[in-house]
């Protein structure tokens, strides 16, 4: 599905650096030395027949099968609906985007339109320097706020000098939901004489069964930090209050990582690394290597996003199926997940207009069905979407499930702008066995109090 891997984004160490050189200087977000936000009453202009020939560049990082397929389609639409527009894409890889994407928007040839992190070290570091512009001119008259329930527009929200997240106005649209679960080789588990576990218990007893059986239980490549965040989330979500997780990973005051869920949420993964639930050497594998084993079956599962279905389903068919965490008895299910990367318009952009009007076609209910055609999962309009059997299926039912019955929870890199290379680090290390989980929390709470004390 989209992005990114998405979805846990890790924070370009440069933006992370450099915001948090400001807030130690006392330049926090919204004082004197941030840049003036953009203006939210320009005028608008639809017609984008009368502004005559553009060009519009657009970054973005949908470099996937189903992912790459969809901006082609739509791109080709859109310049056939308006042939005054020609646009320029340059689409790189998430971790490319995120190195690049920084000195790109502040260059004097800015790109038009940006796919930008949701996170604080990259959105809400671009808003508090004015480099993106708020949307709410457009919005008001394409009518985004129809189009987006406040459950979706938090994640591209904030205030204007970036210092709130989850509050404010839109600074980007989404294409995508994302949802945070568990893929499963059903060969594979009928033939360790395993059942698709229904609860949390019948998971953690199947993934003892497969370890003693000789398999590797759950596939991970963690040598770029980020895909070990989404298996501490899974693993949090089932055993952390979920007031507590939306708190922490909004990063909002008052919250902590030092409590007695938190520890049982990293011991978990802890005690899970050091039985063998994952590949040896697990720290230095890539994500592209994890899924592309669990795909020629090397273990029954896979924790991960729903970004990675349409690679899946074009390597596997059938045999890969998808379901959101399953819930400790008792529990209602709770999964991470939220939205693809936003796309956003630069201060930079010489054709704001014609920007928009790109981010409205792409976001439209015939933009869903393109994205349900190419085994993505739209974020608006999912439930009048009608996905193909199989996987596509089972991860529209996964987010339908969490979003409408469940928790749909926060990404944990969302709290602070250093968090995604701050925890990434240290669930390596305590993937590793080199730091113990009281270490490991307290590490993830200086960052966090830190950020936090100079926020306020």
């Amino acid at each position: 599905m989209a992005s990114r891997p998405p979805r846990i984004r890790r924070a370009p160490a440069v933006v992370a650096t450099l915001l948090g050189a400001l807030l130690a200087a006392g330049c926090t977000p919204g004082s004197e030395n941030a840049a003036a936000p953009p203006p939210t009453d320009r005028a608008v202009q639809t017609d984008i027949a009368a502004l005559g020939p553009v060009t519009l560049t657009v970054w973005d990082q949908e470099v996937r099968g189903g992912q790459n397929e969809q901006m082609e389609r739509l791109n080709t639409a859109f310049q056939q609906r308006y042939p005054n527009i020609t646009i320029e894409r340059e689409s790189r890889s998430f971790d490319d985007l995120a190195t690049t994407l920084r000195l790109a928007i502040t260059s004097n040839d800015a790109p038009d339109v940006v796919q930008a992190n949701n996170g604080r070290a990259d959105m809400g570091a671009f808003v508090a320097a004015g480099q993106l512009l708020p949307l709410q001119p457009w919005a008001q008259v394409y009518g985004w706020d129809q189009r987006y329930p406040e459950s979706v527009r938090q994640y591209v929200s904030y205030t204007p000098d970036g210092k709130v997240f989850g509050e404010g106005g839109m600074y980007g649209l989404p294409q995508v939901g994302e949802v945070v679960g568990v893929y499963y080789n059903p060969a594979e588990l009928q033939q360790l004489g395993i059942a698709v576990p229904t609860t949390w218990e019948e998971f953690e007893a199947a993934l003892a069964t497969a370890k003693a059986a000789g398999t590797t239980p759950v596939q991970l490549g963690n040598v770029e930090g980020w895909p070990a965040l989404h298996v501490f989330g899974t693993v949090q979500d089932q055993l952390v209050p979920a007031d507590q997780v939306t708190d922490l990973a909004f990063g909002r005051e008052g919250a902590s990582w030092a409590t007695p869920e938190n520890t049982q949420a990293a011991q978990k993964v802890a005690e899970w690394a050091q039985a063998g639930y994952f590949p040896e050497g697990v720290n230095g594998i890539d994500d592209n290597q994890a899924w592309q084993a669990f795909s020629r079956g090397e273990s029954p599962f896979l924790i991960g996003g729903s970004w990675y279905a349409p690679d899946l389903e074009a390597a596997m068919g059938q045999n890969v199926r998808f379901m959101p965490p399953p819930p400790p008895a008792g529990r209602p299910v709770s999964a991470t997940g939220g939205t693809g990367l936003p796309f956003s318009i630069t201060s930079g952009s010489d054709a704001p207009d014609a920007a928009a009007a790109y981010l409205d076609f792409i976001t439209n209910a015939d933009a869903m069905t393109v994205l349900t055609e190419t085994g993505n999962l739209p974020v608006a309009d999912t439930a009048a979407q009608t996905p193909p059997a199989g996987l596509s299926a089972d991860v529209f039912a996964a987010f339908a499930q969490v979003a409408e019955n469940g928790q749909l929870l926060p990404y944990l890199d969302y709290a602070t702008p250093t968090m995604g290379d701050t925890m990434g680090a240290a669930l390596q290390d305590l993937i590793a066995g080199e730091q113990p989980p009281e270490a490991f929390l307290s590490t993830v709470e200086a960052d966090y109090a830190a950020f936090v004390d100079a926020n306020g």
